[in-house]
């Protein structure tokens, strides 16, 4: 990973063009070529980002802008999308090897969600089987993978609250598993209790489906409680 602060802007173009004016920022270049541009507040969310697959290629300087001291453009391989970062002073910059990260450990709700939605596939849609829980891919497991009676795959991402990282993390798992033709095509299914609005919008425009999970009513149905209703 490579962490850069510097007096930069940054301009985005492909399906909607955006601009950074000069400021100074912090730019994480990340091991999957994932490029994020933070500002000092906003919490967690970048101003800007590019997501993998992507390519970034430090541009020639020219005459016609003397202040800039250097230039990256990273490029998306499928959508054409750019980010071109420009800058004027570099203040920090450093590269740090992070290895393998064994990725997030789920609390106890989750952990059930994900246990229970295994042995309840119908709450998901009805005639599916269950192929493997924690089906691993490249950059770590996607929480249930199912068939559905017409061969096809579907990747069940299952949060106990759903928010955008969720959506993106499971954007991610599919780019991978569509890529491999014993699995094409590949769907998307974001599970969570609660999902926030704005993931919903996230997820329609991915094609991902939405599925609101009851837990209480699972765990009654998987131990076979009884209940007035």
């Amino acid at each position: 990973m490579r962490l850069v602060i510097a007096r930069c802007s940054v301009d985005y173009s492909g399906r909607l063009n955006a601009h950074l004016p000069l400021a100074t920022r912090l730019l994480v270049h990340k091991g999957d070529g994932s490029l994020l541009v933070h500002s000092d507040g906003g919490s967690y969310k970048p101003l800007n980002w590019m997501s993998p697959p992507c390519t970034l290629t430090i541009e020639p300087l020219d005459d016609t802008e003397p202040e800039v001291i250097e230039r990256w453009r990273v490029t998306h391989a499928k959508t054409g999308d750019a980010l071109l970062v420009r800058f004027y002073e570099i203040l920090h910059d450093s590269s740090h090897e992070l290895g393998i990260d064994p990725g997030l450990q789920k609390d106890g709700v989750e952990a059930d969600l994900q246990r229970l939605l295994a042995e309840q596939v119908d709450v998901i849609g009805e005639h599916l089987t269950l192929v493997r829980r924690e089906f691993p891919t490249a950059i770590g497991p996607v929480d249930l993978l199912l068939r559905d009676p017409a061969g096809g795959t579907i990747a069940v991402e299952v949060k106990r609250r759903g928010d955008i990282d969720g959506v993106e993390q499971l954007t991610r798992y599919l780019e991978l598993l569509g890529r491999d033709p014993h699995l094409a095509p590949v769907t998307g299914v974001f599970a969570a209790q609660e999902i926030k609005p704005q993931a919903r919008v996230l997820a329609a425009d991915r094609g991902i489906r939405c599925v609101t999970l009851d837990y209480d009513e699972m765990k009654g149905v998987h131990s076979g409680a009884p209940r007035l209703f």
